[in-house]
Parts: C-alpha cells; structure tokens; sequence
C-alpha cells in the first residue's frame, strides 16, 4: 500500500516558519510605532505611507503564513480573510489620508475589529500547536482597541498616537508568540 504525504516536514516547518514572521512582525512593530509615534499629530507624507504601509505588511504576511500552513490546517480560510481585509483597508486608508485623522481612525477602527476577530480565530484553531494564546489575546484586545478608535475619530483633538502604541503592543504579542512557539518546540 503507498502513502502519499504532502508535506512531510509541515509540522515542523510550520512553527518555525511562525517564530521567524513571527519575530519579523514584532521587529516590524516597533519600528514602525516608532515612527508613527514621532508624527502622530499630524498627517504628512511620512505618517500617510505608514498607515497604508501597516495593513499591507499584514497581508504580505498573512501570504507567507498561508504559503507555509497545510490544507488541513484550518487557519487557511481565516488567513485568506485577512489577506482580503488587509488589502481593503491599505486601500481604505490610502483615500482616507486625503480626509484628515478621524476618517483614517474610522477605517483603521473597523479593520482593528475584524482583524482583531480573524487573528482571535486563527489563534483558537492553532492552539493545539503552543503559543497561541498570545494571538488569542492580542485578537480580542485589537477588537475593543478598534472599537475605541472609531469612537475616538469623533473627538476634538484625534491623534495617532494611539495607533503607535497599539501596532507596539501588538508586536509585543508576536514576540510573546514567537517565545513560546519556541518553548512548545523544545517541549515537543
């Protein structure tokens, strides 16, 4: 009897493939919350390329997660979501740059809900792998945080510093994930 596999080494490659991006998007983060934050009462030409810039780098690494996930896994659809997600809102915010702070905190508020609830799902479906919870966690904070930012794109005063610290704490999150893919490795 023959045994086709398609992937032999996928379970393997899978977390570590995840640490790394892992590892990429945390180091990303802070990079960009930093310069973000060093712009955030305004909007230029700077902080304007790193709000579409943000939601792109998501997609681009939902892609990589997804070109490294099985078929079996069922991360695929939800990643395939964010993919979609990511991409509509680098547009979204592109237009919304042109309309001043509060529109790009409204569209950077629905997408921090719906990527908080698509990250927060593929977290629970992944958990069986170890080092999850941090992405589990991080999807249901990024879900109120972008919730609170469309109510915030509503006061006197809206800035983006908000969104430097929430990009910060959510490369925090990756960092934590990467750490403990790392240890769930070693358990193994």
């Amino acid at each position: 009897m023959d045994t086709v596999v398609d992937h032999p080494s996928a379970p393997t490659e899978l977390p570590v493939t995840l640490r790394r991006l892992y590892l990429l998007r945390f180091a990303f983060a802070a990079v960009w919350a930093a310069l973000l934050f060093s712009t955030a009462d305004t909007l230029g030409p700077l902080s304007g390329t790193l709000l579409v810039l943000y939601p792109l780098f998501d997609a681009a690494c939902a892609v990589v997660d997804l070109r490294t996930a099985r078929a079996a896994d069922g991360a695929v659809t939800r990643l395939w979501v964010n993919i979609g997600l990511s991409v509509l809102t680098g547009i979204a915010l592109a237009v919304a740059v042109t309309s001043g702070i509060p529109a790009v905190l409204r569209v950077w508020g629905v997408w921090a809900v719906t990527a908080g609830i698509t990250q927060l799902a593929v977290g629970v479906v992944r958990r069986q792998m170890g080092g999850q919870w941090p992405m589990i966690v991080s999807g249901a904070i990024s879900t109120l945080a972008g919730a609170s930012f469309f109510l915030q794109a509503g006061k006197d005063g809206a800035t983006l510093t908000n969104l430097a610290g929430y990009a910060f704490l959510g490369g925090v999150f990756f960092l934590a994930s990467a750490l403990r893919l790392k240890s769930a490795d070693r358990n193994d």
